[in-house]
C-alpha cells in the first residue's frame, strides 16, 4: 500500500510447489508498505490436504507482522494479525518484528 495516498498495489511471488510457496522477500516498491499477504491452498479438501491455515503459516504470519488471506475449495480462511503490525510506519516489505523481553 502507498503510505501517502493509500493506494492498493499487488505483487505476484514465484510459483511454489504443490504445498508450499516462498512469501518470505516481497518486492520493495517505492513509498509503499506491506499490508497483507494472500495465497492460495489449491489441493483439495476431498483428497485430505489442509485448507485452514498450516502450523508454519502461522509461525511465520506472526513473524511477518501482516494479514495473511488463504484462499482453498472450502472459502477464506486468515492468519496472522489483523493489522499490520506497527501500522504504516517503518520501511518497505514487512514490519520490523517485536523484541521480546
Amino acid at each position: 500500500m502507498n503510505a501517502t495516498t493509500g493506494e492498493i498495489t499487488t505483487r505476484r511471488a514465484p510459483r511454489g510447489r504443490q504445498a508450499a510457496v516462498n512469501l518470505v522477500w516481497p518486492p520493495v516498491v517505492a513509498g509503499h508498505v506491506v499490508v497483507a499477504k494472500f495465497h492460495t491452498h489449491p489441493n483439495p479438501s476431498t483428497e485430505g490436504w489442509m485448507t485452514g491455515p498450516s502450523a508454519s503459516d502461522r509461525v511465520i504470519d506472526a513473524r511477518h507482522g501482516v494479514p495473511d488471506l488463504i484462499v482453498a475449495d472450502d472459502g477464506i480462511h486468515v492468519s496472522g494479525p489483523d493489522v499490520r503490525r506497527g501500522g504504516l510506519s517503518g520501511g518497505p516489505g514487512y514490519p520490523p518484528e517485536v523484541e521480546e523481553s
